[in-house]
């Protein structure tokens, strides 16, 4: 293996790990068993071990069955699991489960509903384009591993007061100051005369 396709490697099993942290996908997509290690990265959900050997039963023209861990991703593969996963993949193929439904837990049972689901397609609304529902941009189905961008700090402007005197200093003789001397502008604005200043000016 080449140094480039080990850092892909790497690098695709960090995207799937990051995709595994999302709530919908902590579960099993088919029985909601918890913490799936198996996908069908053609449908674009993660499975419990059960139900990929289901999966493996309907035929690869259904679904294409990968571990998580031990198998080796292409680029398309996680391009399909980012594009998918848990959550919205239900919305596609669950649309129409009925709202009393109950997620069977015996294995003939899982079957028969998986089949039901993906071979069938039994709950699917049929009035979504797949491929086009894939592709649909929406926040909240925004698939990723990228970090939000860093929040930039404002700098902190410091306006430079005029220290007080020091004690032994106010009791020097003030020297009298030529009558054309401009007037000492107030920063703290205490004094009786105030000067406008332009917004976002600073004086220093």
């Amino acid at each position: 293996m080449t140094g480039k396709s080990v850092k892909d490697v790497d690098r695709y099993q960090a995207v799937l790990a990051n995709l595994l942290l999302e709530e919908d996908n902590k579960f099993c997509a088919d029985c909601q068993s918890k913490g799936p290690r198996w996908a069908s990265w053609n449908i674009g959900v993660f499975i419990c071990i059960r139900c990929a050997g289901i999966h493996r039963n309907l035929g690869v023209h259904i679904s294409r069955v990968k571990s998580v861990n031990l198998d080796q991703w292409t680029q398309e593969q996680i391009q399909c699991m980012q594009e998918m996963g848990n959550g919205k993949a239900n919305r596609l193929y669950e649309a129409y489960l009925p709202e009393t439904f109950r997620r069977p837990q015996i294995d003939l049972a899982v079957e028969g509903f998986i089949r039901d689901k993906y071979e069938k397609k039994k709950y699917m609304d049929r009035s979504l384009d797949i491929n086009a529902f894939r592709k649909e941009k929406d926040d909240k189905w925004k698939r990723g591993s990228e970090p939000a961008p860093e929040k930039k700090m404002e700098p902190v402007v410091f306006e430079k007061v005029k220290m007080p005197q020091k004690k032994e200093d106010s009791q020097l003789p003030r020297k009298s100051s030529p009558k054309s001397t401009a007037p000492v502008m107030d920063l703290l604005g205490l004094g009786k005369s105030q000067t406008c200043q332009p917004p976002h000016s600073y004086i220093f």
